[in-house]
């Protein structure tokens, strides 16, 4: 990872780099921020430029996370009676070379972990211990990144303090949480924190762009929900991309909705949208229930004047978004937001998604038309 891969932080940037050419490298440093603001990226390229200096060929070797002098420790399960970095690190590995912001959910759900406990144990603090007592391979700086430090169990922080209070020559160790409020205070106290900030929409929006081939609406979406987060941004962008669905069928709830107070064949049209979502998975169901709650509130504020506030809108099919917003008020979002989480909960609880559905589709009807 380069300094120019990564999404903003231009600031911090500066501060790291400018520690490395003063020669004022902390030996202990705790990175604190979410993964998505581009904590390890941050490290790994700071990492990238200690051991550049001190060799032409290192870069290379961290972009591809084999450098011989570069280690980590991360969390994972206890597998086969012991619970080491190493025997996870190449899945590791493969997770962070193609998604760099990756967080450790999506550690968990790589590693298919079927609900164990990931975790740094003492054995992982033994082991690290063994490989730093050792001289580098190259001569130069070793550096240990302890990812997701806030991990640590209680035994494997109390020896990790004894690593930090006595490290072994040219060792650098740099950690990441998210949180510093998991971690003994007498390691923080021992290591330099560096707040890594979320990033700023503007950077965030232009690296969508520049990294994701976003257009100019999907990246205005996307960052308003997003909050500074580049992981979350992408699921967001990936999640828009599959959204055509969910919008046709809201439209097609909607018009048949309207039409039905009027024209009462149209309920058919309602029992056959019904059937069609409660085919999906329970998972997907949810979602088009969270992505309806979303629309309906966006609606109201349209219908409010509040416009800087409507980052996403319903536009396709001739779908008349301002005129429907209109329907949507003080009258009637309290009852529609209603009906959609009592929807949510028979749902959660196993109820027929065939009624659960019909039921909903039946009540907007009643709702929309509602106007006092």
């Amino acid at each position: 990872m380069n300094w120019e891969n990564i999404a903003g932080q231009e600031n911090l940037k500066k501060l790291l780099k400018d520690s490395i050419a003063e020669n004022r490298v902390s030996h202990a440093q705790l990175f604190i921020g979410k993964e998505g603001y581009g904590t390890l990226p941050m490290v790994l390229a700071y990492a990238r430029e200690i051991l550049s200096r001190e060799n032409d060929h290192a870069a290379s070797k961290v972009d591809h996370l084999n450098h011989l002098d570069l280690h980590f420790s991360l969390p994972v399960f206890t597998d086969q009676r012991n619970s080491l970095s190493k025997n996870k690190f190449e899945e590791f590995r493969e997770m962070i070379l193609a998604s760099p912001y990756a967080s450790y959910d999506d550690w968990a759900a790589f590693l298919d972990s079927e609900n164990k406990q990931l975790f740094i144990s003492a054995d992982e603090i033994d082991d690290q211990n063994q490989k730093f007592a050792l001289k580098s391979f190259e001569g130069g700086t070793k550096i240990l990144i302890v990812w997701r430090a806030d991990k640590m169990n209680v035994s494997a922080s109390n020896k990790f303090l004894k690593f930090l209070e006595e490290p072994p020559a040219k060792t650098i160790i740099l950690l990441t949480a998210e949180s510093a409020d998991d971690i003994l205070p007498t390691i923080i106290s021992r290591t330099q924190m560096i707040e890594v900030p979320r990033i700023s929409d503007h950077d965030l929006e232009i690296h969508l762009k520049n990294h994701f081939a976003a257009s100019e609406d999907q990246a205005k979406i996307v960052v308003h929900e997003a909050q500074g987060d580049l992981n979350e941004a992408i699921r967001l962008l990936n999640s828009e991309n599959k959204n055509a669905e969910f919008e046709r069928l809201f439209i097609q709830w909607v018009r048949d909705a309207f039409q039905v107070k009027k024209k009462p064949e149209f309920l058919k049209n309602i029992i056959h949208w019904a059937r069609e979502i409660a085919g999906w998975n329970r998972e997907k169901q949810k979602n088009f229930l969270n992505y309806a709650s979303e629309i309906f509130r966006l609606a109201l504020l349209q219908n409010y004047h509040s416009h800087d506030l409507v980052y996403k809108k319903i536009d396709a099919n001739g779908f008349n978004w301002e005129g429907f917003s209109k329907f949507i008020s003080g009258a009637n979002i309290i009852s529609i937001l209603e009906e959609i989480n009592a929807a949510d909960h028979h749902l959660t609880r196993n109820g027929n998604p065939k009624i659960i559905w019909t039921d909903l589709g039946i009540k907007l009807s009643r709702y929309i038309h509602k106007s006092v």
